[in-house]
């Protein structure tokens, strides 16, 4: 397990080409194009590599071309600002000369303010529920055998889903889903590698909320996934190595368009972090 997560820790961790300039190398994960967590993680990464002594407090891109798999990737950072309690970079990931993502990150200096936040659900804990893998792994027979030992492999981040049932034949129901996330090992004390592995989480899993009032499973042959864009917003300290509980919701589908929001909790009760994401859903009458 342990190297999973030092493959995905090494994933993130990119070669500094100048102050501004960073390669990032590609993950294969059985499909072509790029997972979009990869990017945002690698982006936010380069971004944090050009700021000193401050952290990031929110990040929002869009997906502008899909990425390939099999090479690596470039990215260039633009110091926007410097100011006295607040920096700006926007970030640019490419490949083959072109824009695959844009990225702009904020960073603020930590200081005390006002406090509040929304309640964290009351929902059992994570070790009243299976993890995702091993709903996977209970179906396998249901996997195409092309893509089957991609979806058994074994992962760096283990999900836990509070409406537990079977990911290829699901029912329809509301928009709203409960997921406790750990990385599946103990992480570095860095808080880089924290907010990296978590920009990179969140992008798993995250649109199919807007697939839950239809009863469509997310590997349907009908259904065309796509991200477009991803915001992020870290509001207090956390550990990735520790039961965060990530709630989503889609208040809306639309023109083919799914829109998902989020919230992140850790096991006391702190909201840790916000997410929102847009994705293509686009899918064929046959699937309904």
């Amino acid at each position: 397990m342990r190297s999973v997560v030092n493959n995905l820790i090494e994933l993130l961790t990119l070669e500094r080409v100048s102050k501004t300039q960073f390669m990032g190398r590609s993950q294969d994960i059985g499909f072509p194009k790029l997972f979009g967590g990869q990017v945002i993680g690698q982006g936010l990464s380069a971004a944090t590599q050009t700021v000193e002594d401050r952290f990031p407090h929110s990040l929002h891109c869009y997906f502008l071309r899909p990425g390939d798999s099999s090479q690596p990737i470039e990215y260039n950072v633009e110091i926007v600002r410097d100011g006295s309690s607040f920096s700006v970079r926007r970030v640019i990931a490419s490949q083959f000369g072109k824009s695959i993502l844009a990225m702009t990150v904020s960073f603020h200096v930590t200081e005390e303010g006002l406090e509040h936040q929304d309640a964290m659900p009351n929902v059992p804990g994570p070790e009243s529920f299976q993890s995702e893998l091993s709903l996977y792994r209970a179906h396998s027979s249901e996997i195409p055998e092309k893509v089957r030992d991609l979806f058994v492999a074994d992962r760096p981040i283990e999900y836990r889903i509070v409406e537990n049932q079977n990911p290829f034949r699901p029912r329809p129901g509301i928009a709203k889903r409960h997921m406790w996330i750990r990385s599946v090992t103990s992480l570095p004390d860095d808080a880089l590698v924290h907010q990296s592995m978590l920009a990179y989480t969140t992008d798993y899993g995250f649109i199919q909320t807007a697939l839950m009032p239809h009863g469509i499973s997310i590997g349907s042959p009908y259904l065309t996934v796509a991200s477009l864009d991803h915001a992020i917003w870290f509001h207090r300290p956390f550990r990735l190595d520790e039961w965060l509980l990530f709630v989503a919701d889609s208040p809306s589908a639309s023109a083919g368009r799914g829109f998902v929001r989020g919230q992140i909790f850790n096991q006391q009760g702190a909201l840790v972090a916000s997410t929102a994401q847009e994705g293509l859903l686009r899918f064929s009458h046959k699937a309904i």
